[in-house]
């Protein structure tokens, strides 16, 4: 019985966090089946998509919280250029440039820490 009561927050944040996006992401997998991955919808999508994804990694390099308000915002931002280099040096790699861009800030917050 400890064992529940040392894990039940876990449990609570798959079924209260996890769980309930799965269903929609299941969801946009069956409906999005027989679209044309060249529709405007479907590019339109993407667009936002990437445009939000963008708004948040700007809003985490400009203004930062946490942690991350103790590494300079020039390391962040070498972090970030860094990483985006790596990705397309190297094949295009998502994995390369945020290994990069994570060693590059995490170095640099190192040297020039608070």
């Amino acid at each position: 019985m400890s064992l529940v009561n040392e894990f039940w927050p876990y449990l609570v944040l798959i079924l209260v966090g996890f769980l309930p996006n799965e269903v929609w992401r299941v969801l946009g997998l069956v409906f999005a089946r027989g679209l044309d991955e060249d529709s405007q919808v479907i590019l339109w999508v993407r667009g936002v998509a990437t445009a939000i994804l963008a708004g948040v990694v700007a809003k985490l390099i400009v203004s930062p919280s946490g942690a991350l308000l103790t590494v300079p915002l020039s390391v962040r931002v070498a972090a970030a250029a860094a990483g985006l280099i790596a990705f397309l040096l190297i094949r295009r790699s998502v994995f390369a440039g945020v290994l990069v861009g994570e060693a590059v800030l995490i170095g640099g917050g190192l040297v020039a820490g608070p």
